[in-house]
C-alpha cells in the first residue's frame, strides 16, 4: 500500500475511529492514549540514559559542553517511532507528544535528569510556528516535564532567524544554517539553573550544539539534552 493511500486511511480512520491506536489502528482500552499498551512496549527503547557516554553524548564530544545526554527511542525509516513523530511533527496530534513525552520521562525518573532544574524545547521561529500552529518539541517537553515533575520555560530561550528545512542537509549545512540562530531574551531566567535542553528527533545534533551554545551564554548554567528519538540507519 502506498503512503499516500495510508495516509488517507488513517485520516478516515481518524474521524470515524478516533480511539484507535496510531500505530496499529486496533481499539484503545481504558487508560491507553493514542497508543496501545502492546505497541507502547515494542517501541525501540535505547536506554541511554543508563550510560554516561552514550552515542547522543558523544554527538557533542569536542562541540559543547552538557552534562547528561539522551534520547528515547531509535528513529528508523518505517519503524514504529518514525510512524509516530511524523503524525505529532505534521499531522496535528501535538498531544501524542506529550504522551511519549511522559512515557520516556518516567524512565528517566531517578536518573541523572532528574538534577535538573528546569525544561526548555527547542524553539521554533515564530513564522513556523505560525505556519504549524504549535511546537512538537513543546509538547514532548511538557509530557516530560509532568513526569519528572520539573517546569517547563518556553519564553527564555528563542530562535532569531528563520531556516531552512534540515532534513535533507548533511552534518555542515545543518550547522551552518543554525550557527548563532539561538540567543536568550532575559539571560538572567538561566542563571545559576541547569537547563534540559528538549528537541524531537536528533541527527548530527546542530540544532542543539546551537542552542547548548545561547543557554551556556548565562551565568552559571549547565545544560543537558534529551531528545524523543536519535535518527539512525
Amino acid at each position: 500500500m502506498s503512503s499516500a493511500v495510508s495516509d488517507i486511511l488513517e485520516g478516515f480512520a481518524g474521524l470515524f475511529w478516533p480511539n484507535v491506536c496510531a500505530c496499529c489502528s486496533t481499539g484503545l482500552t481504558r487508560g491507553e492514549e493514542y497508543i496501545c499498551s502492546h505497541c507502547m512496549y515494542e517501541l525501540p527503547v535505547t536506554n541511554f540514559h543508563k550510560d554516561r557516554d552514550n552515542p547522543i553524548a558523544q554527538v557533542f564530544w569536542g562541540r559543547a559542553p552538557i552534562e547528561y545526554a539522551t534520547a528515547g527511542y531509535f528513529f528508523r525509516k518505517g519503524n514504529r517511532i518514525q510512524k509516530l513523530v511524523h503524525q505529532v511533527k505534521y499531522k496535528g496530534q501535538k498531544e501524542m507528544g506529550a504522551v511519549l513525552g511522559r512515557e520516556m520521562g518516567k524512565s528517566l525518573r531517578g536518573s541523572s535528569f532528574s538534577e535538573v532544574d528546569l525544561i526548555a524545547p527547542v524553539p521554533l521561529h515564530p513564522q513556523k510556528f505560525r505556519k504549524r500552529g504549535y511546537n512538537q518539541s513543546e509538547w514532548i517537553a511538557k509530557g516530560l516535564a509532568e513526569a519528572l515533575d520539573k517546569p517547563v520555560n518556553t519564553q527564555a530561550l528563542v530562535r532569531r532567524f528563520f531556516t531552512a528545512t534540515q532534513t535533507r542537509k548533511k552534518r555542515f549545512a545543518r550547522w551552518e544554517n543554525v550557527d548563532s540562530g539561538f540567543g536568550l531574551i532575559n539571560p538572567g531566567t538561566f542563571a545559576g539553573q541547569h537547563i534540559l535542553l528538549i528537541d524531537d528527533v536528533i541527527t548530527t545534533g546542530a540544532t542543539l550544539e546551537a542552542c547548548i551554545h545561547a543557554v551556556l551564554s548565562a551565568p552559571g548554567s549547565k545544560v543537558s539534552v534529551a531528545a524523543l528519538a536519535l535518527a539512525s540507519a
